[in-house]
């Protein structure tokens, strides 16, 4: 997703809205599954171990159409059916279950793989079994249609009742653990890129560094005085209103937003990208599908009561679901979309003075890039995304760093992240303004979404006409996080006088404002 943000918990009373977790701890989520089509082949076969082969095949998979249904055997443990279901190569999983272990260890990840493989293996008896019967009940059926003695008869029906009788239970058994199955490995995390750094945070590695701190002769104040000072902000009218983390923007703030947005959607626009606006309420199966799921208690989504619904935390979501459940041509791609949007998010748990004034807040504006294209194309794509949110800042002159995240900061859908902070000389220290990731097929093979390649050599007589879909890959980078940029504009663009310039590139955007001068002395 683009940027990462985090809030305490809020009410809005008008939509009965609380800011509890979209995955209950009853559905676990979906997760993951590879890239597989440009990397070298020790690679290719690692990236390939949670993906499902996009057309049928002779590999075992569960699609997002199979059925499922009620109570569980005494030896398992009652399990909820999934709403939904991920086309996961469990066989993959089995076949390459030390790498698998490895990842979920490298991430922090709480997915079991040890049972995972279990419940597999437990499945593909149990399916070897029911195949077994129904092979003998057809034997069963043949042989009734001949003719026989009455005796013989009544002794092929009891057995075919036998069978019957047998058949539904393990049916039912068949079904009960392929939900299990199903949800155990729902929680299993995208693969990662062999670049990426293992650990923490703080094993991050700076990718590149560009322009050097403002220097101010002055004593620099952060943007919450700037904004009182210009007469820009109305925290306490806001908390009043709505409660803590929410904000009025007054004044030039109020252009200086909707400056940043038209500013940015305009020069992405301008690297092919189509513009968007998106809903602000989706359906929760949808943000489970994008692979969002909260870390312990703390939420970050709000869900709306007595409904499915929930509103976003990011563009990304709903711009996912566009072509949910599609099929698209291979000539149609790569789809690059550039969305605007409000977000919303709990931001559960910060608090403190990193997080004071716009820098977390629950509701804001975003610019959100969004890519689905071909698998070999999506590290290709993932570079030109961080470069384009490298151009943008470096075109509004802020002193910023680009990291290689590391694992453990990796969220399930993320094959690899590029954040990017800047220095915000107010606060006294770097934030998070973006990031970059790309998520290879994760979230496809939960949205459903496909494309069909096309054949360079015509089909040999009595062959299919068509070659089998394949699952595409989705990227998504943040353009512009408002609230972020304006704490980094007001900060580095001050004047001793108090006053706040504006960087050229959005002076255009803003009627040509150049200066937002001081109102109270």
């Amino acid at each position: 997703m683009g940027l990462q943000c985090c809030f305490s918990v809020t009410t809005l009373h008008t939509l009965k809205l609380s800011p509890i977790s979209i995955l209950r701890q009853s559905t676990k989520i979906p997760t993951l599954h590879p890239l597989s089509h440009h990397l070298n082949r020790p690679l290719l076969l690692l990236v390939r171990a949670l993906s499902a082969p996009a057309a049928t095949g002779p590999t075992t998979i569960v699609t997002t159409n199979d059925t499922a249904t009620a109570t569980a055997p005494d030896d398992y443990r009652v399990v909820k059916a999934p709403q939904w279901k991920a086309a996961i190569d469990f066989k993959w999983i089995r076949e390459n279950k030390e790498a698998v272990a490895a990842n979920v260890k490298n991430r922090k990840s709480n997915a079991n793989i040890d049972l995972v493989v279990e419940l597999y293996d437990k499945l593909l008896d149990v399916r070897k079994e029911v195949e077994g019967l129904r092979a003998e009940r057809n034997v069963i059926a043949n042989r009734m249609k001949g003719k026989l003695e009455s005796s013989e008869r009544q002794k092929l029906v009891e057995e075919g009742k036998n069978l019957k009788e047998r058949l539904v239970t393990l049916e039912e058994d068949l079904l009960k653990l392929t939900d299990e199955l199903q949800q155990e490995a729902q929680c299993v995390p995208n693969m990662t890129h062999p670049d990426v750094p293992v650990g923490g945070e703080d094993c991050s590695i700076i990718r590149k560094i560009v322009g050097k701190p403002h220097e101010f002769s002055f004593s620099v104040r952060d943007h919450v005085q700037l904004g009182k000072d210009l007469n820009l902000f109305d925290f306490d009218a806001a908390a009043e209103v709505s409660g803590s983390k929410f904000y009025y923007l007054k004044n030039e703030a109020v252009m200086l937003e909707m400056g940043l947005v038209n500013w940015a959607v305009s020069e992405v626009m301008k690297r092919g990208f189509t513009p968007l606006t998106t809903p602000e309420i989706v359906r929760s199966s949808v943000v489970e599908k994008c692979g969002f799921q909260p870390r312990g208690t703390n939420s970050q989504v709000y869900s709306i009561e007595g409904s499915d619904q929930c509103l976003i935390g990011t563009a990304e979501i709903p711009v996912g679901g566009i072509h949910m459940d599609s099929i698209i041509p291979e000539s149609s791609l790569p789809l690059k979309y550039v969305a605007f949007s409000h977000c919303f998010r709990t931001e559960a748990g910060a608090a403190g003075s990193a997080t004071r004034g716009l820098y977390r807040v629950h509701q804001f504006s975003k610019v959100e890039m969004f890519i689905l294209c071909q698998p070999e194309e999506s590290n290709s794509f993932h570079r030109e995304l961080i470069e384009i949110e490298e151009d943008l800042f470096s075109s509004l002159g802020l002193h910023f760093k680009t990291i290689d995240m590391a694992t453990e900061d990796l969220g399930a859908p993320a094959y690899r992240k590029f954040d990017v902070e800047a220095w915000m000389p107010g606060l006294g220290r770097y934030g998070e303004i973006s990031s970059a990731s790309n998520c290879t097929d994760y979230q496809s093979r939960r949205l459903g979404i496909r494309y069909r390649p096309e054949l360079s050599i015509p089909p040999k007589k009595g062959k299919g006409s068509s070659a089998p879909t394949q699952f595409v890959h989705t990227l998504n980078a943040t353009a512009c996080a408002v609230p972020r940029m304006i704490v980094c504009l007001l900060e580095n663009y001050q004047q001793q006088d108090g006053s706040v310039v504006i960087p050229e590139p959005l002076r255009p955007f803003m009627g040509g404002l150049e200066i937002i001068n001081a109102k109270f002395k």
